[in-house]
């Protein structure tokens, strides 16, 4: 059928269409269908919308005019790489704090009337806008082995045991230098995140050690900017062992384990593992000291660029119906967000943040990280 019968048979049928049942709009579509060739759905729209249908009728298709493009574009890639190509999500609620320091920094200069553009973008146009500069990555090895010892005495934790709304409960993982190969020593990462603020340290060994590990810790602890009051391992002999259950008992933190083989139990370190270690530094293998030094480096700067400058969702609410699992977040905000809007965290505590953030340029921080990587990738090669 041409598309001049087609239009013929359109202007019929619609007024019938209109004010038809249910069976007879059902005899009409099968017969609409069959002679036109259009999809059954395509053809509901076409006689149901009037709008649609003059279109259809005098050959024009729907168009959008482009809002998002030219200066508007390059200055929103430039944002994002600053920020570590963040998904849009995230990106979007920081924009307006993003900007604001980005300014102050003196890395951007932007008009009225594109920061006012920007502000009012969404995360899906914003999508849009970066589609073409999107890149993807793989994954690495695991080498969690189980450590039997005090196994009965470190409880498995349950989700009702941590008051997760406090901060100072943390997930605790070691990320593996190995390369392609476990075989000999390598470098090691202990990632440690916090469940109620996402506060994350990253701290970089020698060896997988329970000393190493027990040190590790240590140092950790000293740089937070609330106390310590729980860890939270997987099985790894390098956490259950007797040095760090003491050190735990000692220092009244409490410890615990997930369970074998679950690492949903550990889902916010693990999500760390990944967001924060391998999308920054790779899976490269390292084992000497000097590259320990240059990899110690990089976290010092990495510390403050994911604490103060990465905004990041926290569940709040997540209910199952039928097979399914609807989940809700609140809005985007960096750790040092969620830590200053604390009650529970001292003035003083909170005055050292602020300090510190003011002193602070995520470009020049960004900067640094990208080149001390491409110096680590370079001794590794």
């Amino acid at each position: 059928m041409s598309l001049k019968s087609k239009r013929e048979l359109l202007e019929v049928l619609r007024p019938r269409y209109l004010k038809a049942n249910k069976v007879e709009k059902h005899k009409m579509l099968d017969e609409f269908t069959s002679a036109t060739g259009y999809h059954r759905k395509h053809a509901i729209r076409v006689l149901k919308n009037q709008r649609q249908i003059q279109n259809h009728l005098k050959g024009k298709t729907k168009t959008y005019k482009a809002v998002y493009r030219g200066e508007v574009v390059q200055v929103l890639e430039q944002i994002w790489e600053v920020y570590g190509r963040i998904c849009s999500k995230r990106l979007q609620p920081f924009l307006a704090e993003g900007i604001k320091v980005l300014e102050r920094c003196q890395e951007i200069e932007v008009s009225s009337d594109m920061k006012k553009r920007l502000l009012k973008i969404s995360s899906a146009s914003i999508d849009r806008c970066l589609r073409p500069v999107r890149v993807k990555s793989s994954h690495g090895l695991s080498t969690t082995k189980p450590g039997s010892l005090l196994k009965n005495l470190i409880p498995v934790r349950t989700f009702t045991e941590w008051d997760e709304e406090r901060p100072g409960f943390m997930e605790i993982d070691l990320v593996a230098h190995c390369g392609n190969t476990t075989e000999g020593q390598y470098l090691n990462t202990l990632t440690c995140t916090d469940i109620s603020t996402g506060w994350t340290d990253v701290t970089s060994l020698l060896h997988r050690s329970q000393q190493a590990v027990s040190e590790a810790i240590h140092r950790m602890r000293h740089r937070l900017p609330f106390p310590l009051l729980g860890i939270d391992s997987d099985n790894g002999s390098e956490f259950i062992n007797d040095l760090l259950y003491h050190y735990c008992l000692d220092e009244e933190i409490t410890f615990t384990r997930s369970r074998p083989y679950k690492k949903n139990d550990q889902a916010h370190v693990e999500q760390k593992n990944w967001s924060v270690v391998r999308h920054t530094v790779g899976y490269d293998r390292w084992e000497t000291e000097q590259e320990l030094a240059l990899l110690e480096s990089v976290y010092d700067d990495l510390r403050l660029y994911i604490n103060f400058f990465q905004p990041s969702f926290k569940l709040i609410a997540k209910e199952r119906i039928g097979n399914k699992t609807i989940k809700r977040y609140d809005t985007a905000k960096t750790p040092c967000q969620r830590v200053l809007e604390r009650q529970d965290i001292s003035l003083e505590a909170k005055a050292r943040l602020m300090n510190l953030y003011i002193q602070l340029n995520p470009a020049e921080l960004r900067r640094r990280i990208d080149q001390k990587t491409a110096k680590l990738w370079k001794i590794s090669r």
